[in-house]
């Protein structure tokens, strides 16, 4: 997880999409220099869920990028992924450390400096901070301003990503704060493009 260059972290989501258009965006996402994927599936059955992680793992294997799963240990363990990603309302992040080992990644949501310091305190490798922005996914957001995303990278020694509406348009906002990346969603899962989307944000992020 440690790299001195910012990174483009993809969350998907497969509203909308048919199971074969889907997985073309992820692949095409992943051709454009995407290089951490996290599978993010709030309606499907355990079956289901673990049956299109087995598929995009297939994909995310090829291009040596980690694949990380929402808030399911089960899932994860299930199809032996990199890594699970838990929020204010998943299980515990020393309790996914507990099940999933010290050699997967558990990453953490943070909205403020105290709940920072506790997820990295419990063993979290990375953090999620935001919205930045509003959000059009149909996650439940409160939004971060950016002192405060500013504050969680001075205050803690682990890669920090910010999250929650953002694209290649309005980046700009994050100059000069220490994150270690972003993280984007609609930007890429809603592009007419997806790879050219990819490749667009990745060199933006490498300028902030």
């Amino acid at each position: 997880m440690k790299s001195t260059d910012k990174r483009l972290y993809f969350i998907t989501d497969s509203t909308g999409f048919s199971e074969e258009k889907f997985l073309f965006r992820v692949e095409e996402a992943l051709k454009g220099g995407v290089d951490i994927l996290q599978l993010r599936e709030k309606e499907k059955s355990t079956r289901e869920y673990i049956e299109l992680a087995e598929k995009v793992h297939k994909l995310t294997k090829k291009y040596n990028v980690p694949l990380i799963i929402d808030d399911r240990v089960d899932v994860a363990l299930a199809i032996d992924a990199e890594g699970v990603h838990v929020g204010a309302s998943d299980m515990p992040v020393s309790l996914a450390r507990k099940l999933l080992g010290r050699d997967k990644i558990v990453g953490a949501t943070a909205k403020t400096v105290p709940w920072a310091k506790d997820a990295f305190g419990q063993g979290a490798d990375y953090l999620g901070v935001g919205a930045i922005y509003p959000t059009t996914t149909k996650v439940k957001t409160v939004l971060t301003s950016t002192e405060t995303l500013d504050a969680i990278c001075e205050a803690v020694p682990l890669p920090v990503y910010a999250i929650g509406g953002l694209n290649r348009d309005n980046l700009d906002v994050l100059k000069g704060i220490p994150i270690a990346g972003i993280c984007v969603v609609s930007a890429i899962m809603k592009a007419e493009n997806p790879r050219q989307t990819a490749e667009e944000l990745l060199e933006r992020v490498q300028v902030l």
